[in-house]
């Protein structure tokens, strides 16, 4: 006597033979499934289980179908999935677009050291920026003058320094001028001028690169800021100046020179013939085009009157200063008087003394006015390109 149980999805039958015939039993043949059964798919065939020794031939094998292959199935089924019907009709990813800013050092520094006391605000301003897709690419040039420790404003010579050969220069400090003290004349700002006319034609070439602040040839492997630039428009000219001290003055001077007059007019006009020279290289340097920008952190006015023509009529271009309540170095009525050559300007006083102040606090309506003069610009641009 043996026992056969037959196991479905839908019930179970158990049959008992009381004996054994040859012949083999056709499963088929003595029962009759309803239609409306549901069987299990092929990968789980309905087992056959016996207390005979030997199994029945196909239950193993089902028993045995390894379970990636449904896996293998469901996998198949996700990478044929047809797209999202609303797939088409996604907006395009925006277009980021580069800014490039001059950043001028202060007396007795220099780009580099300049770059190290303000990287907080470059973080910071880089972060600010991103949402409108705007990437800033900041420039630190160096001033051309070079300092000796004479020329150090407190400075009082050692007895080592008495001998041949003892007033020696810095190593790293530098200046955009001089300043006569007797006449109060500035010598050597042609030098300065031309020093920033070359570096905005340098950033400005194509295939040039912006490293650490600096301007370099086109490097042979791609370095991090490279990569970071990747499908990112690049600025054709200089869009803004931030300056401090000496290299604020410097910057204010830079975008009235640079400013036309009138929306679409011809740029200020040079009323001294010694000018001519380096206000033609920053111009063409910059392709014709004014500067958006001007920040200007403890800057003072230039007084001589030679450079009175930058002043008359007032600066146009938005500018904002950034003065220090306790600033001993530069005094504030320089730096008002500076305030009042511009038109529509911004003023920030922060409650410490001569530097730039990088807390988020403070750097906060920097971050605000930027934004403002660049969401103003593209609006401006989008007009003129529709033709209204």
């Amino acid at each position: 006597m043996f026992r056969v149980l037959i196991r479905t999805p839908a019930r179970s039958f158990r049959i008992l033979c009381t004996e054994l015939t040859p012949r083999s039993i056709s499963i088929s043949s003595v029962f009759r499934f309803t239609p409306n059964i549901k069987m299990a798919d092929s990968a789980q065939s309905t087992p056959v289980e016996s207390s005979a020794s030997t199994p029945a031939p196909n239950a193993s094998a089902n028993a045995n179908v390894p379970a990636r292959q449904t896996n293998k199935k469901q996998n198949n089924t996700k990478q044929n999935k047809p797209p999202h019907p609303n797939a088409a009709n996604a907006k395009p990813k925006p277009v980021k677009r580069e800014v490039k800013v001059l950043m001028l050092h202060g007396y007795t520094q220099s780009g580099p050291l300049f770059r190290a006391k303000t990287r907080a605000l470059e973080k910071l301003l880089i972060k600010a920026l991103s949402p409108l897709n705007l990437v800033p690419t900041l420039i630190y040039p160096t001033a051309p003058n070079r300092l000796s420790l004479s020329d150090i404003p407190g400075y009082e010579p050692s007895t080592s320094d008495a001998g041949p050969g003892g007033d020696k220069e810095l190593s790293d400090s530098w200046a955009w001028f001089r300043r006569e003290e007797a006449t109060w004349n500035y010598k050597l700002i042609n030098e300065g001028f031309e020093r920033l006319a070359e570096t905005m034609r340098g950033v400005n070439l194509e295939g040039r690169e912006v490293v650490d602040g600096l301007v370099t040839d086109p490097l042979d492997g791609e370095t991090e800021e490279r990569k970071e630039m990747k499908g990112v428009v690049r600025s054709e000219v200089i869009d803004g100046v931030i300056g401090f001290s000496q290299g604020g003055a410097m910057a204010a001077m830079l975008t009235a020179a640079m400013e036309h007059v009138e929306p679409g007019s011809q740029p200020r006009p040079v009323l001294t013939p010694d000018h001519e020279g380096w206000v033609k290289q920053i111009r063409e340097a910059n392709k014709g085009q004014p500067l958006k920008f001007c920040v200007s952190y403890s800057g003072f006015f230039a007084l001589p009157p030679e450079l009175g023509w930058l002043w008359e009529p007032k600066v146009k271009t938005p500018t904002m200063h950034v003065l220090g309540s306790l600033d001993t170095v530069v005094e504030e009525s320089r730096s008002r008087r500076l305030i009042e050559a511009c038109e529509e300007p911004v003023v920030v006083v922060h409650p410490g003394g001569h530097y730039v102040p990088v807390s988020k606090e403070w750097v906060a309506p920097l971050v605000g006015f930027i934004r403002g003069c660049l969401e103003k610009q593209q609006k401006t641009a989008e007009v003129e390109d529709g033709g209204v």
